[in-house]
């Protein structure tokens, strides 16, 4: 696994996680008023206007899968301190960022003596069986601190479920229901799919339960910060709270993405849902049937992604790959000779995109096992063999600050900088940046006062004098960015900054 401190972030109001609260609802059948009348189905057109090249109907596709798909419905018992002041300090911290919170919150305004001494949160979600003998999936933050779990099949019985493991990492779970071996079940696909292809979601959105919705995928590979491994599959087939963990089928019936969030600026379906992709569960719940748990490998290094700005301040044709901002002490990497300023191309062969690809690549392999890396350093490629080990405690992978910073080409830094030497408490290495025009490309590319700048261009700087002439150095060799190694606290990143 590797190990990273920054990552991109959706506003909680727009991403959200699909579980749904339950809420006492009575759905009562009224009849037309006086004087009205229901609308008789309408007349069928004129088979000569009917568009033969339409899309087929999805109902044979429905007989075949919605058996397999059931609802989730958990309980957890908060016990006597329930937040009844509304302050986020009471909040219990597994609700937290959880579909639960606004339901818990839901109590604040009651009086001080109106409550419960155990609060009991009822939430409800999806989810689909893989196996005949009772494996299903859904998401772990449906099931996560669950003091009971019951789920419904699609011809209405009920049964209580044990949960077998969960991974935080990606957000997904395996439960099980015992006594039963006739369980209809589904399949994961192994291909992925294409951009436009046809899919189909089933869940129990709202707690309506056995829905179905239609659409296509709109985008693959998307990362919306919610987690390390961030690789969704967008569709735009209608999903809402309560599809969480329920799948999303190709046209032949398969799994290809688990629901697990939605992109809405008002908590319903506006078209922007996104699935983990079955690869990705795939290889999660294998481990989690097995072991109970996911065990990652850790490289140990601390990663980027290479932005356009980097590439041709470092010289490559494409800004692909993963930029080491620093490899840990003792760790695998630094072991292996791993250096800040390489940047690892591939790993046993297969080309890494970005650094979110290497960080998923080194966490489906195993612990002890060995990975050859290749690299650039300097201009030059090598390949260096490194011992993976598994991952200390609960250490992230991430794959870095996503570089969506723009370049616009001012010929100034916009700061000021003097030596750490001269700065208390800022060490003995490098100059430290003592203030920051805010409307200057060092703002603009995440540099804030307090910042350690270690190297410029690749040298090492201690003095104000060494910066300037490692910029000017860069700007006769016709460079347009330099590239400077910062370091924000206990954090060490580079950054492109444009020089004119």
């Amino acid at each position: 696994m590797i190990d990273g401190t920054t990552r991109s972030r959706f506003t909680s109001k727009r991403i959200a996680l699909l579980g749904s609260v339950a809420a006492v609802a009575i759905a009562t059948a009224v009849g037309a008023p006086q004087g009205y009348r229901l609308v008789e189905a309408a007349t069928a057109a004129p088979q000569s206007v009917q568009n033969p090249q339409g899309p087929p109907g999805f109902a044979d596709l429905v007989a075949k899968v919605k058996p397999a798909v059931i609802s989730v419905r958990v309980k957890i018992d908060q016990g006597g301190d329930a937040n009844a002041s509304g302050n986020d300090e009471n909040l219990p911290p597994n609700l937290r960022g959880t579909p639960f919170e606004k339901f818990f919150r839901g109590f604040e305004n009651m009086p001080q003596g109106g409550m419960q001494r155990h609060q009991l949160v009822v939430g409800q979600g999806s989810g689909f069986f893989i196996s005949a003998d009772g494996y299903a999936v859904t998401n772990n933050h449906v099931v996560d601190h669950a003091s009971s779990v019951q789920i419904t099949t699609d011809d209405g019985n009920t049964y209580t479920a044990r949960v077998i493991g969960v991974d935080q990492k990606t957000d997904l779970a395996l439960i099980k229901v015992d006594g039963k071996t006739d369980f209809a079940y589904v399949n994961f696909e192994d291909q992925a799919p294409r951009i436009g292809d046809w899919v189909m979601a089933v869940g129990n959105p709202f707690g309506l339960g056995g829905t179905v919705t239609a659409g296509i995928v709109s985008a693959n590979g998307r990362n919306i910060g919610s987690g390390p491994y961030d690789d969704y599959i967008q569709i735009d087939a209608p999903i809402n709270k309560g599809n969480s963990g329920g799948p999303t089928f190709d046209m032949k019936g398969n799994v290809i993405g688990v629901n697990t969030a939605i992109f809405s600026p008002s908590g319903g379906s506006v078209g922007i849902g996104f699935d983990i992709p079955a690869q990705t569960a795939k290889y999660v719940i294998t481990q989690l049937k097995d072991k109970g748990a996911v065990t990652r490998a850790w490289l140990g290094v601390q990663i980027q992604p290479v932005t356009a700005e980097i590439a041709e301040s470092l010289g490559l044709k494409k800004a692909v790959g993963a930029l080491v901002d620093s490899a840990q002490a003792d760790s695998p990497a630094a072991k292996a000779g791993i250096k800040s300023g390489d940047v690892i191309t591939a790993v046993n062969g297969t080309a890494i995109k970005d650094s979110r690809d290497l960080a998923w690549k080194i966490s489906t392999l195993s612990p002890g096992a060995s990975a050859k890396l290749d690299v650039l350093r300097n201009g030059e490629s090598k390949t260096i063999t490194v011992a993976l080990e598994a991952m200390p405690g609960q250490k992230q992978a991430t794959a870095g600050d996503d570089g969506s910073n723009p370049t616009r080409g001012m010929p100034h830094l916009g700061l000021s900088i003097a030596p750490a030497g001269d700065v208390a408490g800022a060490g003995g290495q490098g100059v430290v940046v003592t203030s920051v025009d805010p409307d200057g490309p060092a703002a603009e590319h995440g540099i804030q006062s307090g910042d350690i700048i270690l190297d410029v261009a690749g040298k090492s700087v201690a003095t104000v004098g060494e910066v300037r002439n490692a910029l000017a150095e860069a700007k006769t060799a016709g460079k347009h960015d330099v590239l400077m190694r910062v370091k924000s606290a206990d954090t060490t990143r580079f950054v492109a900054v444009p020089i004119g």
